[in-house]
């Protein structure tokens, strides 16, 4: 299973999917993770709504089952969900304990912050 979380510096978890800079993406096999890369987020936000391309985003993290952000908005959601891939929102701050609570099946899905 590989696992994306949006994140701006490779330590905290992105405020919002869309202007994240990239992607941390774990490579999980059973409790364990077995690698991780960085990739960087092509579709980001240009800084107004409306300017972050959905389709180079998803395409970026099309292998992976699940993303991890803090927040992000009701379409992208809606496109992840339509490309089979499932989204977290998540009030954990750090990368690794996101990953780590996710792995434990500790992690909160807080879809009621979807905007």
């Amino acid at each position: 299973m590989k696992v994306a979380v949006a994140t701006d510096d490779k330590e905290h978890v992105s405020p919002h999917f869309g202007r994240a800079q990239g992607f941390m993406v774990f490579n999980i096999e059973g409790n364990t993770i077995k690698g991780c890369e960085y990739r960087e987020n092509f579709g980001k936000s240009q800084g107004f709504c409306g300017s972050c391309d959905h389709q180079k985003m998803i395409k970026n993290i099309k292998d992976c089952d699940t993303v991890i952000s803090h927040g992000m908005g009701q379409r992208i959601y809606n496109d992840l969900t339509t490309h089979g891939i499932k989204a977290f929102i998540t009030e954990e701050q750090i990368v690794y304990k996101a990953i780590n609570k996710f792995i434990n099946k500790n992690l909160v899905n807080r879809l009621d912050k979807l905007h």
